[in-house]
Order: structure tokens, then sequence, then C-alpha cells
């Protein structure tokens, strides 16, 4: 089918109170995986690209935009490309060329009153070409080899008060929210503030986003779509679930030297990650969302 649309898919999940499950794509396995995972667990989904993976690649964006937008074209269920954690102006403005109808621009390293100026530049030019475009306020934390912030770190919630403003004075068509997870995390012990979402979403007239989702267990993970989250955004779970896979492979295949052999298997297991949390977030797996807010 065609590529589908980042805000399309984010307002059908909104409508339904579901979440939109978002992975990060690294190499050509990984859009693959996405796409098989997603089709087993029957949700649409979004397949994103960072800058970070970009400057992986030297610098080139066309050759993975191409292959995951041909990747997610192919998908059985409604596949949509999203341009990651922004921080460069020339690599958005490349954006809409390149087959994404989203982006998240990433000025939250700034002060707030030049987060505020770039973002809101970059929200105009995202809107006259079509893009839809995220942005982030507050600190998630754990991106770059940064540690987790302390929870009472000035800035390391989101306030709602704030956030209602920021998003009026930006344009943005979608809020990440700082609520207690951290980028990077390979174990699955973030503790979200539910409460905090549930005040977002109510004064937060656009979608809010969770990043750094990987280290979220999945009652946490229900519990925050439950209370209003609705994009959800994972990368290290993938990479979890390949580098042991691949680990594996290669101990049992020492003689191997055809790389298929060895990257089928952690293609396979990033699959099944991917099909297992797109149905958490997506609420269609057999967890009841009373559980997850219990």
């Amino acid at each position: 089918m065609p590529l589908a649309r980042t805000a399309d898919l984010l307002a059908r999940a909104a409508a339904d109170r579901r979440g939109l499950p978002a992975f990060n794509v690294i190499t050509l396995e990984h859009a693959e995986a996405i796409a098989a995972g997603a089709e087993a667990a029957g949700t649409p989904v979004v397949l994103q690209i960072s800058q970070n993976a970009v400057a992986y690649h030297g610098g080139r964006l066309l050759p993975l935009a191409r292959a995951c937008a041909e990747v997610a074209a192919g998908c059985a269920v409604p596949a949509a490309l999203h341009l990651d954690h922004v921080e460069d102006f020339e690599l958005l403005r490349a954006a809409p060329a390149a087959g994404f109808s989203s982006a998240m621009f990433d000025a939250s390293a700034l002060p707030h009153a030049e987060n505020v100026a770039a973002t809101a530049e970059a929200a105009a030019f995202a809107h006259r070409h079509g893009l839809h475009l995220e942005a982030e306020l507050g600190r998630v934390g754990g991106k770059d080899g940064e540690p987790p912030l302390p929870a009472h770190t000035p800035g390391a919630r989101t306030d709602p008060a704030e956030a209602a403003a920021y998003v009026a004075a930006t344009g943005v068509d979608a809020l990440a929210v700082a609520v207690g997870s951290s980028h990077a995390m390979t174990s699955r012990t973030a503790a979200l503030d539910h409460a905090l979402i549930a005040r977002l979403a109510a004064a937060v007239p656009v979608p809010l986003v969770l990043h750094g989702s990987s280290g979220v267990p999945d009652a946490d993970l229900r519990a925050a779509v439950a209370a209003g989250l609705v994009k959800v955004n994972i990368g290290t779970a993938l990479n979890t679930a390949f580098t042991p896979a691949l680990r594996a492979a290669l101990a049992e295949r020492p003689e191997a030297v055809d790389p298929r052999k060895v990257l089928a298997p952690a293609r396979a297991a990033m699959a099944a990650t991917v099909a297992q949390l797109a149905a958490v977030v997506a609420l269609t797996d057999s967890q009841p969302v009373a559980e997850a807010v219990g």
C-alpha cells in the first residue's frame, strides 16, 4: 500500500484511544524487522530515522530513507516515515523531498526562549512543505550517552501549563514530553508519572509522544496510553534483541562468512520484539488496560 502519513496515523490512534508504535531504523534489517513485526501485530507503524542514524550512514539521508520508503510501501499495514531528533536545519529541509511526512525537531537542549524561537521557525518551514512537526519540551535524558536526569532536576519533567504555552507559541503538531522515561535504557525499569501524563493530555491540544520507551515495562506503556500518550518511540529494544541473537548465531556458526546466515536470526529476533511491543502500545495484546493502570 502507499506510504501512510504520520499525521493520519496519529489522528486515528488518538480517536481510537490507542497508541501508535514508532520504531527507529539503523540498518535495512531494522526496517524489514519493523515491517514484519507490525504486520504480525496487525498495527499501523512509523519507521523513524534519526539524525544519529543519518550520521552513521556518512551523513547521507537518501539511501536509507528510500530503502525505508520501499519497505513501508510494501507493508501490509499502514506505515509512515518520520525523521527523528533533528537538530540540523539542513537535514530538516531535506525531509520533504526524501519522502518523510513528519519530523521531530529537537531544540530541547537550548534555553527555553531559544527553543521556542528555533522550533517555531522549524514548524513554519514544516507546514510550508506539508510536514507534521513534533518537538520536545522537558528533558528525557539518556541521549548520546548522557545520564538519565534525576526526577527532581529542574526541567526533568514537562510542566502542563508551560507545555500548552509552548505548543501555542511554536505551532507544533505533536509534543514529546518528559514523564519518567530515558533514552538508551537496556533494562525495563523506568517508572512513568501517569498522573502527570493525564494532566499534560488535558492541557495540551496536540498528541503527546513518549521518547525512551524501551526502558518502560509493558504495564506502564499500557497505562501511559490509557492516560493520554499517543505516539510511543522505541529504539534500543530492537538493538537489545538484535545483538544477542547475532552473537548467538556467530557462536553457533563460527565458520560462517556469509552475513545472511547470522543476520537473518538477528532480524527475526527484532521482528518478534516489534510484534510484541506494537501490540502492547496499540492495546491489542491480551492484557487489559485496567491491569496496567492498577
